[in-house]
């Protein structure tokens, strides 16, 4: 049989909901733990609680660490694939922190919930057996880190929670899901064209995040202009264009060589340099901001901490994006 290395983290799928309040919060023992033997036909597994951090205490310092983790269990030949529970809030910023930085052939494996355990329709179950499944699965080799939720398998390049509390909240807008679970078939349908891994040993990067409003001014940009600030990322409007009130301190800033990286705030579509009047991308991008295609804001901020942490640059930061 295969080995599994099951690492949980913490998030609504290792608590539970009180039953006369409602509230939700974190049990004393990881009830998924309880529930372990099941899989005893079909993988030997090892568990380990890694963290026990609801997904909002989860920091780049604690990604590294999950990091530093999977690496010792692939050079010592530990398991054949890894399965990580981990609170949805920022679940897809940790997959894709994972997935920059991890270089390897086994299945890594991110999964959690959006009910308690205790819950009706509690979903944590059922989607760690799915992730379990996937783990398994040969086919799942080679594809970047995957994330597992409500019968869907998507790239964590992509992947986004779209949903407070509905249980089909993972969703990978523009491209979809690469693949399926039915039952314990796990079906691909898509993979990646490529891959990029950053060999870091740290993250101590500070970059910020913006997202862009109707009749924006330059007043948080100033702020954020800073000798300790690394970059920044922003959230623009549309293909990737600005309020005019904002461009002076936006220059400053690249005037500091302050990289700055561009998104658009749009759930669907790509930022292109299209537009050629003021605030427009096509300007933009002659001032020297970076565009960047089909990532969202949160995981722009993640490669571009991730990009700046390396001992060295071996092209210009453009290239990166």
């Amino acid at each position: 049989m295969k080995t599994i290395l099951v690492l949980h983290t913490g998030g609504t799928i290792s608590m539970s909901e009180d039953q006369t309040t409602g509230k939700v919060s974190p049990s004393s023992e990881n009830p998924l733990n309880k529930r372990g033997h099941l899989f005893d036909d079909v993988a030997n597994m090892i568990v380990e609680d890694f963290l026990h951090l609801p997904s909002p205490h989860i920091t780049p310092k604690e990604m590294l660490l999950l990091k530093n983790r999977i690496e010792k269990a692939i050079a010592a030949n530990e398991a054949d694939g890894v399965v990580i529970t981990h609170g949805t809030d920022t679940l897809e910023e940790t997959a894709y922190f994972l997935d920059l930085t991890l270089k390897t052939t086994i299945p890594i494996v991110v999964t959690g919930a959006m009910r308690s355990i205790n819950e009706i329709g509690s979903d944590g179950l059922y989607n760690f057996q799915s992730a379990i499944w996937v783990a398994l699965s040969a086919d799942a080799k080679e594809k970047g880190v995957l994330v597992v939720m409500n019968d869907e398998i998507h790239t964590a390049r992509y992947v986004t929670k779209t949903h407070t509390s509905n249980v089909a909240t993972f969703r990978t807008p523009t491209f979809g899901p690469i693949g399926l679970i039915s039952k314990n078939e796990v079906l691909f349908f898509q993979k990646l064209i490529e891959e990029e891994i950053y060999a870091i040993n740290n993250v101590a990067k500070t970059v910020y995040l913006l997202k862009i409003y109707a009749g924006m001014d330059g007043t948080l940009f100033d702020a954020i202009n800073q000798p300790t600030t690394d970059g920044l990322v922003i959230e623009a409007l549309g293909a990737g264009n600005l309020p005019p009130a904002t461009l002076p301190a936006l220059k400053r800033m690249l005037a500091n060589d302050i990289p700055v990286v561009l998104v658009s705030r749009s759930f669907n579509g790509i930022a292109q340099d299209v537009y050629d009047y003021v605030g427009g991308g096509k300007r933009l991008k002659e001032d020297g901001v970076i565009f960047t295609n089909g990532l969202s804001g949160p995981k722009a901020r993640i490669k571009l901490q991730v990009v700046l942490s390396q001992s060295t640059l071996n092209r210009s930061l453009e290239d990166y994006f």
